[in-house]
């Protein structure tokens, strides 16, 4: 009900937008709305078909490893942590393993292996689920650790800095950390409050200990390196973690006398049957962001926000980065987009490309995550799932600012 709403809410909204702009001259309005429909209709299944490769194989790998017992391992290793914040999927369940190395590769930067990861685990928490239209609680609480983004080094971002100029494009990496944390921390306790898990466990915060004292290592170690290094190490270090996991999968089944060959082909089946179902569900989202987008309607909503801040008196030096925050819970690309733009526009060491940036990498992107995973699994009622994870990456985007204050100034 509540995707209903804001998906009638986009198209409303823009159309309102498209009438004003309309009577103001712009009379080319409805046609780039048109053409957007299209665009966006176009993107949404080549998203959903170009996961359908590596869907595949990694479907095919976790279920090597399901057979070779390697995910009972890793749940072994982080279960103790993950089993408080997941207290409805029992103890050793292959679940709990996806769920791990998901977050694991959100943590690395790794797109292309978390997202086969998250529906993986989606689709096993969904044989959980009594009710197969309505999200449970484990998969909320799995969602909102995803829309919260927490990535401990924004290479992507680092490497667009450097193609746009910038004098130092690592300078946003500590900023970047302490946002995308904020939105990780906040996201979780709001999940919590909902459904009354309690934080303050000392297995809880042991494990968030160490996280912050890994968090912690990764700044020093990159604060140390120079600036065309930190993107090249954090490239070798990312998947190289991937690919020794890949190959302990493997080995692991082998040695246990597992046909690895033909467990890969059993799991990696469900690819391309999950790679379609999620195709009806991409495509909405994206048509209705695309007609919000192209209306204007984001241009009115700064503007506005533009003028009211400088009537009070509040430093309004921000405002053109906003567009990426409005961006950020509807589209990845379309909020990687607007931050490009507003390096070019203002620079790349600007006071508001440099928050845009920070913007970028303090969270994910809700409404696409939602419309990802749930409709993977055909779940209709998310319940309070948009409620949180907004929260999540409000919090992510307004630390941005706050943190890109104290570093920048202006």
């Amino acid at each position: 009900m509540v995707l209903n709403y804001i998906w009638v809410g986009f198209f409303a909204v823009g159309f309102l937008a498209a009438i004003v702009r309309f009577f103001m001259g712009e009379s080319d309005v409805f046609t780039l709305m048109v053409d957007s429909i299209f665009d966006m209709s176009k993107t949404g299944f080549e998203i959903s078909l170009g996961l359908t490769g590596v869907l595949t194989f990694w479907m095919g790998i976790m279920n090597v490893g399901e057979q070779g017992g390697m995910t009972n391992v890793i749940a072994k290793i982080f279960g103790p942590f993950f089993r408080r914040l997941f207290p409805q999927i029992p103890e050793n369940h292959p679940a709990l393993a996806s769920i791990i190395m998901n977050f694991s590769a959100n943590m690395l930067g790794l797109d292309n292996a978390a997202t086969p990861l998250g529906l993986k685990a989606m689709e096993q928490m969904q044989q959980l689920n009594t009710d197969k239209q309505r999200a449970s609680n484990a998969q909320i609480m799995f969602l909102t650790l995803n829309a919260s983004g927490l990535t401990l080094l924004p290479a992507t971002v680092m490497v667009y800095r450097m193609q746009m100029g910038a004098a130092n494009p690592s300078d946003i990496f500590i900023p970047t950390l302490l946002a995308t944390t904020a939105s990780t921390v906040v996201g979780l306790i709001a999940v919590s409050i909902y459904q009354k898990i309690n934080l303050f466990n000392k297995v809880v915060l042991s494990y968030a200990l160490v996280l912050s004292l890994i968090v912690g290592l990764a700044v020093w170690l990159v604060s140390g390196l120079e600036q065309q290094e930190v993107s090249r190490v954090s490239n070798i270090v990312s998947n190289g973690i991937i690919f020794i996991i890949v190959v302990a999968f493997v080995l692991m089944a082998f040695l246990k006398k597992i046909n690895v060959y033909e467990a890969f082909i059993d799991g990696a089946k469900d690819g391309f049957q999950t790679s379609v179902k999620i195709i009806p569900y991409m495509i909405a989202m994206l048509v209705a962001i695309g007609v919000f987008r192209a209306s204007g309607a984001l241009d009115f909503i700064c503007n506005g926000l533009a003028t009211m801040l400088t009537a009070v008196g509040i430093n309004a030096d921000f405002i053109p980065s906003l567009p990426t925050a409005f961006m950020k819970p509807l589209s990845g690309s379309g909020a990687r987009g607007m931050m490009i733009d507003c390096m070019k526009t203002y620079g790349a060491d600007s006071f508001p490309a440099r928050i845009a940036c920070t913007m970028q990498g303090a969270a994910d992107t809700t409404f696409y995550i939602i419309a990802l995973y749930f409709g993977s699994v055909g779940i209709k009622q998310t319940r309070y799932a948009v409620t949180v994870g907004l929260i999540a990456e409000l919090a992510g985007l307004v630390a941005a600012v706050l943190v890109g204050y104290a570093f920048f100034g202006s």
